[in-house]
């Protein structure tokens, strides 16, 4: 405005203004030159999250640079302003708290520190920096975030609800988890309420929750997009509920609010003909909900589950998680909608008042213990379709993936359609199922009744399947009546909606090929939990959890998912401190007893250890470590009661790695092994730990026992003579090489026969599971990445080029691809290649002396045929992005480092003299400060900024 006050008369008026504004105290460049903008808030590491209910949130930013090109921008202070409303907030009114301006430069995980929080409250907030110049940036876009229910006390008056009155449920449905017999019981539960709202409703908040899986409506529409919400959990242990805000949702008058329930994880049936891993249930389906309703004229109303709603049996027919869903459209149209008739439904479908009933056991909590919600991520038409017979077709997605079918339909009442998922085809056209089973397990399927009025579609509630191939069988509903039409048919791709902050590409169209390959394998099993596939098992394997830790972190922002699975694993530890393989321990892999390594696997138990060490390390957040120690330590220390001279004797090994038997448990490398080394691990994680958490004694009592353990896990395995640890394969030289197992001056030996290994093998892999990741790490950190890309830069040996050989679309199980017992088509636990290509090809690291990506290490491999890579990987502090080509002799390097950060910079350089930034000699350029030349690369620090180099 000052700059359009062009005459006379204006000018003069203009020097008013300004004086006016410096004589307020807000200087010029404060309002028109800042270069740091705040920007993407987030409470809980969540985006206007709903339902957070912890009660000292912790908030973060990033920021956006004024002008792209500003280099080394750093916030100096910060001040947040927290009001209880967006007027309030406006007006600057920070009624809840003002932080004041706090000298730091944190802008991640600031902890909240105002007025009490209580439950249900909407919380609106916003953030202002001040950088290292002086100026002060205008204050961000105002975020929300919504409190849960912080206490059990604040659910009150709302009771669970059953079709089932507690006295009536048998003490089977009670019983321990994965030995008891499920409870006869609906497969589907509907219950409903109508009631009045008065007008100006000015805000709704419900409060929810559905065992085993619910979907939620009010007046006939779906409230949210989630699928099987809740998340799996240990239901004795921890119940997920969610939070939604329904405002829009209500009308004044007459209202009708419905849930529909389904088994999920918390109640498998028995088979009935079809395919299950397990049975167990954690008793009959229950719900509880509450909804907050706020009037312009400041009344409130209340709404809560009670004996005053209706249930009935549901339109699902069938429901279990391994076997399928039925769906029978004839159900009577508008149960959930105002001024349904109850009384007018048919027996099997009688409305009855609902049973109040306890909960399962387990606490309910909101945000804290849940991961993003699953929803549908996209949708694939089938590639191609052959019809076998008259009412058999077989449809191709083109892609092996967690899937639910979309069907369109016409026909006749009571005909029906049946979809069987699968994996593969067999010879004859059909779906083989084999991968998707175990034991010759029985078949799996979505079926659809036809209510016959014309256009009918049908999406499932509760179940999903990994699978490329959809066999459609069509029957009629008498013997001489008329098939049913599928006229549509889509694959409805469905998982965690986690960011994806991951990009790579890169000139080898192989290894672009592997990086879906695994990626397709990660998405597929990232649901409530990482699972490991997606049809035979969907359990909570831990040894996944932290072999892909990095490669699923770079991908997709998985704090909050990895927090909910620490929760998993805190709530399936056993009194004597041991975590078992599984979590949620729904089943027990073989016998009870804790020797059996089914179910104690140090490989497997140390994810308790070493998810929150890698999700302090990429994320610089220490909650996990914070709230967990004191489990770890008992995890640890039951290992320790296990050990024999410090040595641990039990484990499953390099699971799944190339012996010269089909795959199955660890050939090549003893149990002990890889056990003890892991076990050394645990200790100097928590050694750290310790440290860092200010338990000095601690960290001095863990750093003595690493040491001990490590001597002698060196006098058990290790054979100077021939640099061979135990039996010399790739797993146990790789091993002690990444944990620090070994004597500085033996580590060139050892590596030279890791590589000796590989060379003799044709440059194959034959490490499995859990050595596969440290045989990455220990070749790129000694600088021999390309030895890494010759192992997998082909396609004739078992690895990823041979499974995409195969035909695969998403990473198998198996290196090879083979089906048989245990073939998985799906399975991403051989996917830390992805690392791989993150941290080492495109070079983009976290420096653990500040994690986090405060302080990143840009440093990439240029090895192999590849010409070029492209990547950018978003970190908690920004975008941070990669780029790099080498021509011949001429090599460059863009990078992007987002503000508030600063990097080291390898820039590839056979000769150092020739490096140039921008065009200009590095001494010239702005921010940028020679460090050292090292065999391969001129090193550099910058700040934040573009930056483009160049050298020979």
């Amino acid at each position: 405005r000052i700059q359009l006050l062009t005459t006379p008369t204006h000018r003069i008026a203009r020097a008013c203004m300004v004086l006016a504004i410096l004589h307020m105290g807000i200087l010029v460049n404060e309002v028109f030159s800042a270069q740091l903008i705040p920007a993407r808030l987030r409470c809980e590491s969540r985006d206007e999250p709903l339902g957070i209910d912890v009660e000292k949130p912790r908030l973060s930013w990033n920021f956006h640079p004024a002008d792209p090109a500003a280099r080394g921008l750093r916030q100096a202070a910060y001040q947040i302003h927290v009001a209880s409303s967006a007027a309030n907030l406006d007006a600057d009114k920070a009624d809840l708290w003002n932080s004041g301006w706090v000298e730091s430069a944190d802008s991640i995980g600031i902890t909240y520190g105002g007025t009490e929080l209580t439950s249900g409250k909407t919380v609106h907030w916003k953030v202002r920096a001040r950088d290292a110049g002086g100026e002060t940036s205008a204050w961000s876009t105002p975020g929300t975030w919504t409190m849960g229910q912080l206490a059990s006390a604040d659910w009150e008056p709302a009771r669970w609800i059953s079709s089932i009155p507690e006295s009536a449920s048998p003490a089977a449905a009670v019983s321990t988890i994965a030995r008891g017999k499920a409870a006869k019981q609906p497969a589907s539960m509907i219950a409903r309420r109508e009631f009045n709202c008065a007008d100006r409703i000015v805000r709704a908040v419900v409060f929810v929750s559905g065992l085993g899986h619910y979907e939620l409506s009010i007046n006939g529409a779906k409230v949210g997009d989630e699928l099987l919400a809740p998340g799996w959990t240990n239901y004795r242990k921890t119940v997920l509920y969610e939070t939604f805000d329904v405002t829009r949702q209500l009308q004044s008058g007459a209202n009708a609010i419905a849930l529909i329930l389904g088994n999920g994880m918390y109640h498998i049936e028995p088979t009935r003909g079809r395919y299950v891993k397990f049975t167990n249930s954690f008793g009959p389906q229950k719900a509880i909900l509450k909804l907050q309703i706020e009037y312009a004229s400041g009344q409130k109303q209340t709404i809560v589950t009670d004996r005053n709603w209706l249930v009935s049996p549901g339109p699902i027919s069938y429901s279990n998680q391994f076997g399928g869903e039925d769906f029978d459209g004839r159900f009577p149209a508008g149960w959930d909608k105002p001024g349904f008739t109850t009384s007018n439904s048919a027996p099997q479908h009688a409305w009855t008042n609902a049973s109040e009933v306890g909960g399962p056991g387990g606490s309910l909590r909101g945000l804290s213990a849940a991961a993003p919600p699953i929803k549908a991520i996209e949708t694939r038409r089938p590639v191609s379709e052959k019809a076998l017979t008259k009412h058999i077709t077989v449809y191709d997605l083109g892609q092996n993936a967690s899937v639910m079918p979309r069907l369109s339909v016409r026909g006749q009442a009571g005909s029906y359609v049946r979809a069987i998922p699968s994996e593969l085809l067999g010879k004859d056209g059909y779906v083989d199922r084999a991968s998707s089973v175990q034991d010759a397990g029985g078949p799996a399927w979505w079926q659809y009744t036809l209510a016959g009025v014309g256009a009918e579609q049908y999406f499932p509630k509760f179940f999903y399947q990994g699978c490329r191939y959809l066999q459609v069988e069509r029957f009629a509903a008498t013997p001489d009546g008329e098939l049913p039409t599928v006229t549509s048919l889509e694959g409805v791709v469905v998982h965690s909606s986690a960011e994806p902050i991951g990009q790579f590409q890169c000139s080898n169209e192989l290894f672009n090929k592997i990086y879906a390959l695994v990626r397709w394998a990660q998405r597929s099993n990232m649901m409530s939990l990482m699972t490991d596939c997606p049809q035979r098992e969907k359990l909570g394997w831990l040894e996944e959890l932290h072999q892909n830790g990095p490669a699923l972190r770079y991908n997709y922002r998985l704090d909050n998912l990895f927090a909910k699975q620490m929760n998993d694993m805190a709530d399936s530890q056993l009194d004597n401190g041991l975590v078992p393989n599984i979590a949620p321990e729904y089943f027990i892999a073989s016998t009870e007893k804790l020797d059996d390594a089914f179910r104690n696997s140090p490989e497997w138990g140390s994810a308790f250890v070493i998810v929150p060490w890698q999700q302090y390390l990429m994320t610089g957040d220490t909650s996990l470590l914070e709230r967990h120690y004191p489990a770890m330590v008992r995890y640890v220390d039951f290992l320790a009661s296990t050990a024999k001279d410090d040595i641990l004797m039990r484990g499953l090994g390099d699971w799944y790695d190339l012996g010269p038997k089909p795959p199955w448990g660890s050939q090549l490398t003893p149990p002990p092994f890889t056990a003890t080394a892991i076990y050394h691990y645990d200790h100097s994680i928590l050694a750290q730990t310790a440290t860092l958490l200010g338990k000095p004694d601690d960290a001095a009592r863990f750093r003595e026992r690493a040491e001990r353990i490590r001597t002698a896990f060196i006098k058990r395995f290790y054979d100077p003579a021939t640099a061979r640890f135990a039996t010399g394969s790739q797993c146990t030289s790789a091993m002690p090489l990444v944990l620090g197992l070994i004597e500085p001056d033996q580590r060139d030996a050892v590596l030279k026969t890791l590589i000796d290994d590989i060379r003799a093998r044709g440059n194959a892999l034959s490490a499995g599971d859990v050595g596969y990741r440290y045989v990455l790490r220990a070749l790129s950190d000694a600088g021999r990445s390309d030895v890494v890309f010759e192992m997998n830069n082909q396609t004739e040996r078992p690895g990823y080029g041979m499974q995409i050989m195969k035909g695969a679309t998403s990473l198998t199980e198996k290196w090879d691809a083979s089906v048989g017992s245990f073939g998985s088509q799906n399975h991403f636990m051989l996917g830390q290649i992805n690392e791989w290509l993150f941290h080492d090809l495109a070079g983009i690291q976290t420096d653990e002396s500040m994690p986090g990506f405060e302080k990143i290490v840009i440093k990439p491999s240029i090895v192999g045929d590849i010409t070029w890579v492209k990547c950018s990987y978003d970190s908690p502090r920004g975008k941070i992005e990669v780029a790099w080509r080498s021509d011949g002799a001429k090599r460059t390097l863009d990078v992007t480092i987002p503000a508030n950060t600063s990097a080291t910079v390898y820039v590839p350089a056979t000769k150092p003299s020739t490096v140039t930034e921008s065009g200009a000699a590095p001494s010239e350029a702005k921010g940028v400060k020679h460090l050292q030349d090292v065999p391969g690369y001129s090193v550099f620090a910058v700040g934040s900024g573009v930056y483009q180099f160049a050298a020979e």
